[in-house]
Parts: C-alpha cells; structure tokens; sequence
C-alpha cells in the first residue's frame, strides 16, 4: 500500500478527492441500479456494479497515466486532438449512433463500444485554447493576432456539439470564456463574444420554441416549458428528485434504503445526487458538494503557482469545466435549471465519460507534480544554502 501510494504524485488533496468520490460512486450505483438490474439482468444486482467498477477502474489507471505525462506535451497533443475532433463531431451529427433522438455517440467498430465524440472534443478544445493563449502572450490584445485564433476554434466546436448536446455547448462555450478572461483577451472582445453567444442561444431557442414537435428540438422545448410552466407540464422527474431529498432528511435513510430509485428515471446517472441526497442525507449532499469546491480551489492553486503560462492556463480550464459541470447536474436536481442530461463527474454511473474525466483530472495532476518538482528543490536548495 505504501509503494502504492509513494508513485501517485501530484496534489494529494485531489488525489484523496478522487478516491472519496469513487468511494462514494460504488456504493451510488450499486444502491440505484436495482430496477435496471431487474429489467435488464434478470434480477443480477451485482452486474452493473460489477461494470461500473471495471470502468472506474480503467478511469483511475488512465489518471495515473496522464498525471505521469510531463504536462507540456499536452501542448502538442492538443493540436492533434482537435484535428481529430472536429471530424469525429461532423461523423456523430451525420452518422452518430442515435439514442434518445440524438446523434451523440459513435460506436467503434470490432469492439462494439459507443463514446461521445462531444467528451472527447471537450477536452482537446480546452487544450488547445490554453496552448494559443501561451502562445499569443505577447499581443494578447489584438484582435487579429490573438482573439480570431482563440475564438474560432471554440465557435466551431460549440457549433457542431450544440445540435445534439446544448447542455454540453453552454458549459464548453463558459469554460473557453473564463479561459480567455484569465488569458487576458482584451474584455470588450470577451464581452462582444457573450454578446453573440447570447443572441445566437435566443435565436436558436426562437426557433426551437416554434419546431415541429419531434426530434431533439422537441425534446429542449419540453424541458424548457416543463421548467417554466410548472402547474400544467408533466414534472416526473424533478418531482421524484424532491421526494429522494425532502425524505432523506438531514441523516439520510442509510446506504441501499433508498425508495425512490425505484421511480426515478436516471436514477443512477443524470439523478444520482438525489439518491446520495435520500441515503446519506443533507449531510452527505454536503461533503459531495465540499469535494467539488475543495476540487476547484485546489484547481485554482495549481494554476497560479504552475512554473509555465500553460500549465496555469490547462489547470485552470480543465478544473472550471468540471466543476461547472458537477454544479449544473446538483443545480438540476434540486430543480434550479432544467434537466440537461449531464452526468456528475467521478459519480454517476458511465463509461467513456467517466474516462475522459479522468484524464482530465490526470492531467490537472500533471501540473501540479511540476509545481511539487520544483517546491522540493527549493527546499533542498535553502537545506544545502
């Protein structure tokens, strides 16, 4: 166990995040699975548990591998990565696998495993912005020379995720922002972009309000008036969520007591705060919720003592993004936005999701093993001084 640990370097704190909420993760799924496993499995409880910790698994080692990698090769990687992108979101909106009236996965042939490409470009994009924004430092606020190839990318990408996955586009769409803003792009570009964000997403919500009632502009619409209207649309959902919280109480009912996995749909993925919520009471929502933060201030620290501008940049985007994302899917739970179908990182039970998270928190670790680098020879440094 000793050894074990002596090899995972990097921030330690993160590191015992991780362990905690994949802790917490097992024993979520396991809890929420029954009615899928009755449905699906003929009653074998123990298969998706069994599943989801091969995946978990799989997810830790991919962290381990990345935070391995020095991190200034992600600058490289970056640009091969959204080359790859880009193309692999064009095939999933033409020719993806479609699930819920939506094209957002791809299914690798031979092996038969789907993933979506949305995952993947998510982080390459956040890559790839950190490294033009090392880049351009030295006229960072010129239009021309610093904002059009920052901003052209992150256009592209949320426009070809948007169709399928505008959950996913809004959050990837906030994180490049914030990026920028840290990047120090000039503000009233920063501003004119939201500008533009914000009259495309109103247009676009225009026309999805006035579709013809099928395919996944149907699908927005009704969750959009389910949101707004709530005396007179159908709310399942949002109301089993609030019967999993009110009726976990402050203590909650105990691990595998939970009622309302039987009745709520996504139990064990988009929902799976509701039923920590319900088991482990307001308390265990609350250490979920002090992880996450703990996750992004410790995030924010590594960025601002990374050696490099994009080590700093990488941190910093990459923890952003997913933070924003594990506080939409608790927002939407507790009914503070409409359902968007995100999962909650490290918890929900997934699969290819769950990898590209890792990585990502891989790599955040990367940066941080070269700030720790560099703590440990100054202090060898002032011992031999």
């Amino acid at each position: 166990m000793k050894s074990v640990l002596s090899r995972l370097q990097g921030d330690k704190v993160i590191w015992f995040v991780v362990a905690f909420l994949s802790l917490f993760s097992l024993l979520a799924v396991y809890s929420s699975t029954g009615t899928l496993a009755y449905r699906f499995q003929a009653g074998n409880t123990e298969y998706y548990l069994i599943r989801h910790f091969v995946i978990l698994i799989m997810g830790l080692l991919l962290m381990f591998v990345a935070h391995k990698i020095k991190y200034t090769y992600y600058s490289r990687i970056s640009q091969l990565a959204l080359f790859a992108a880009v193309p692999l979101l064009l095939v999933t909106l033409f020719m993806g696998t479609n699930i819920n009236e939506a094209n957002r996965w791809l299914t690798l042939p031979v092996i038969n495993v789907t993933f979506q490409s949305s995952d993947f470009a998510k982080l390459a994009l956040i890559m790839y912005v950190a490294r033009i924004l090392t880049k351009k430092q030295g006229q960072i606020k010129d239009f021309r020379s610093s904002f059009i190839p920052v901003v052209l990318p992150v256009m592209i990408v949320c426009a070809l995720i948007l169709p399928a996955n505008l959950s996913t586009a809004v959050i990837l769409f906030a994180t490049s922002i914030v990026l920028m803003f840290i990047g120090r792009i000039s503000l009233k570009y920063i501003f004119a972009m939201i500008t533009l964000g914000v009259v495309f997403l109103s247009i676009f919500l225009i026309i999805l309000l006035n579709s013809p009632e099928t395919g996944r502009f149907y699908t927005w619409k009704n969750r959009i008036e389910r949101f707004v209207d709530r005396e007179n649309a159908d709310t399942y959902q949002s109301d089993q969520a609030k019967i999993a919280i009110a009726t976990g109480g402050v203590t909650g009912k105990m691990p595998g007591n939970s009622v309302q996995r039987n009745f709520l749909p996504q139990a064990y993925s988009d929902f799976i705060f509701a039923i920590i919520i319900e088991e482990y009471g307001l308390i265990g929502g609350f250490v979920v919720v002090m992880l996450y933060l703990i996750l992004l201030f410790r995030g924010v620290r590594i960025a601002h003592r990374s050696p490099g501008t994009f080590g700093a940049f990488l941190a910093a985007g990459l923890t952003f993004s997913l933070v924003f994302q594990a506080m939409i899917n608790m927002a939407v739970t507790v009914d503070l936005l409409p359902v968007t179908g995100q999962p909650l990182p490290l918890l929900s039970m997934g699969g290819t999701s769950l990898w590209f998270t890792s990585l990502a928190i891989g790599i955040i670790l990367s940066v941080s093993r070269k700030v720790e680098e560099i703590k440990n020879q100054e202090g060898e440094e002032h011992v031999a001084a």
